[in-house]
This record gives C-alpha cells, structure tokens and sequence, in this order.
C-alpha cells in the first residue's frame, strides 16, 4: 500500500469537508484554468501517442522522451518505473484492466490521485484534486487531471520526484517516499541504471547459464528433499559440469549479490529487467571483473563450476561439482522461487538453433 501521505491535521479536514459540496459543483472553466496552470499542453496523452504506432515499446519510449524535455527528468527513470509497476501487477478481471489506449502501467490508486478527504475518488478536476492533497495533475493539456491518461500519470508522478530534486540520490528518495518499500525504490534504481547504460527499452536475450556441449548433464530436480542446514526443498535446478568450467550469465542484468552463502558457497546473483533474480551457486571462483551493482550481458562469464558450500566460508568438495541455478521473482512484497528447468531448455534449445542458422548462412 502506498503511503504518499502523511495524517491530515483536524483543522485541514475540517476545511475539506466543509469546502467538498462547494467544490463539487465548481465550473470547468475554473478546472480548466488551474489545469493550464500546472499542465504540459506539448506532451501527448497516451492514447494519442500511442495512435498509428505498431510497436509498444516505441510510443512508450517517446512519451518517456517527450516528458523528459518537459520535466528535466531523464527518460530512463520513467521507465524504470513505469517497469517495476508492469513487473509487480497482479491479475486483474477484465472490468479492472487498463484502458485498451494506455500504453504505460503505472496505476495511481483513488485516494493518492483525488486526495484522502476527496468525496470523488474519480475526481479529474486539477482545481479540487489541489485543494484535496491529491496527486494528479494535468500533463496532457485537456484542462483534466486523469487517473487513466499516460502523460497526466507520468506529469503527476514527475511533479512528486522534482519535489525533492533531480540527482541520483534524489531520485531514490521520491521513489522511496512514493512507495515507502526499500525493496521497491532498490528495484527502480535497477532498472535506471539498465536502461540508461543500454539507452533502450528491448532487454529480453537471454543465454544457457553453460558453454554448450556435452560437457554438462541435468535434469529437473525441483522440489526434491534437502537435509543439510534443515529440512527444505531444492529451489532451482543442478547441472553437473567439470570443475572449472566457465559460468555464464544468462541474462542482461545488474549484480546484486556476491559472495559467500553457508549454502549455496560461493555464489552470485544477477537482477534482470523483468524483476527476476538469477542465482548461481557453488562456484569454484568469480571472473574478477564482476563486482556488485556491475551490469552483464547474455552470455558473459562470470565465474567456474565447483563444489564449495554446506560450511564454513571456504568448504569444498561435499558434492560433485555442480552449478546450482535458481530464480525468483519479485512480486513488491514477496519474491518466490519457479522451478528454471523449462527456462533453461528453452535458452538451450535457442543457441542450439541459432549455432545452426549461422552455419548454414556461411
């Protein structure tokens, strides 16, 4: 649940309840000047960004661009948003589904939007959603502040950053104050930083977490029993290698463990851009390149298969050498394990097609 707003003292809510049947009634024309106002009339609505244009990713990406030359905010932080929103939404019915014209998926809920005291929790009036603390505003120069209209979305959620500044370190905390979750303002971070190093929306290769050959043999083993540490169940899949061979990242993403785990040993943890975490264990070593907050991309090595964990930092050799590979994902309050064996027989299969295309084009 956000947490935007703080309690509104007695004497505020006296007033606003006071002015509601006031306000109610209030002319467009008076909404439509406050919204000239506080509005952006260049930027275009979503649904108007989103006319005669093929692919999604693209409109999204101009409206990012067109409300970065209005805000000063880089493109890349919009994104990065407006991704985490996409990567943590739940199933919605059909009746809740966003507006087939919305090209973003960032939901702003009612009483953020409108204001707490707002008698209209579907207020698009600028003019009233001001005098009720609420958070739209008007980006698209309609003269209304619309919970469902990409660029009033992107327009009021820029109004809420800028108010504590434009740097990196800013950035994060308009972000944490917005969501008041750690996990989430960490995630948002994240996908900035991918975004602005790549400067593209399109992160989806993806590579075998091993150099492809006959060197390496697994099978599904999700679920299956442990005992060492405690009872659990096996969250991944085991694909025996000789010690030493190379491990590969099988995604674009950014580093955000290394180190020693009593369990997994040495082991690394890649964050992707659709909130997934990837989790390489028992490691022999780390290419040394590699360090935490690093970006990587498909196919990159970023250690060796061993045999360490199950102890002390350093213990080796109370298995046969393995790459554990496990992958969760982040759902904003919770992140779970799904069992990657499917995944990885697909990124498998993929190379395998891809080495054939290219000796055949030779």
């Amino acid at each position: 649940m956000l947490a935007l707003f703080k309690k509104t003292l007695p004497w505020r809510t006296v007033l606003c309840l006071s002015a509601a049947a006031m306000l109610w009634g209030a002319s467009q024309a008076a909404a439509a000047e406050a919204a000239r106002r506080g509005s952006l009339p260049a930027v275009q609505s979503g649904s108007s960004s989103a006319a005669g244009i093929v692919d999604p990713a693209a409109a999204r990406k101009e409206l990012y661009e067109q409300m970065s030359a209005a805000t000063g905010i880089p493109w890349f932080r919009f994104a990065a948003i407006d991704q985490y929103e996409r990567t943590i939404a739940k199933k919605k019915a059909p009746a809740d589904a966003l507006a087939p014209s919305r090209i973003t998926a960032i939901s702003i809920p009612g009483p953020v939007w409108s204001g707490p005291l707002n008698p209209d929790q579907a207020d698009n009036s600028p003019d009233s959603i001001s005098f009720f603390g609420g958070m739209g505003v008007d980006g698209s120069g309609d003269g209304l502040a619309d919970s469902s209209n990409d660029a009033d979305l992107l327009y009021s959620m820029a109004r809420h950053l800028l108010k504590y500044g434009n740097s990196v370190n800013d950035f994060s905390i308009g972000v944490w104050e917005y969501y008041h979750n750690g996990r989430a303002a960490q995630r948002v971070a994240q996908f900035a930083k991918l975004y602005e190093h790549f400067g593209r929306l399109d992160l989806s290769g993806s590579a075998f977490p091993l150099p492809l050959g006959n060197k390496y043999a697994y099978r599904s083993t999700w679920g299956t029993g442990r005992s060492w540490g405690g009872a659990r169940i096996h969250e991944g899949t085991d694909l025996f290698a000789p010690q030493g061979l190379p491990v590969r990242s099988t995604c674009f993403g950014i580093v955000e463990t290394k180190g020693w785990n009593r369990y997994g040993g040495w082991r690394i943890g890649i964050r992707d851009i659709e909130n997934r975490y990837h989790y390489y264990a028992h490691l022999s070593g780390y290419d040394k390149s590699v360090t935490r907050g690093d970006i990587v991309t498909p196919g990159q090595i970023i250690g060796w298969v061993g045999s360490s964990g199950y102890g002390s930092p350093g213990t080796q050799g109370k298995f046969p050498p393995h790459l554990h590979y496990g992958i969760y994902r982040d759902r904003g309050t919770t992140e779970w394990a799904f069992d990657p064996y499917p995944l990885l027989k697909q990124w498998e299969n993929q190379e395998y097609r891809a080495l054939r295309k290219n000796k055949k084009s030779k």
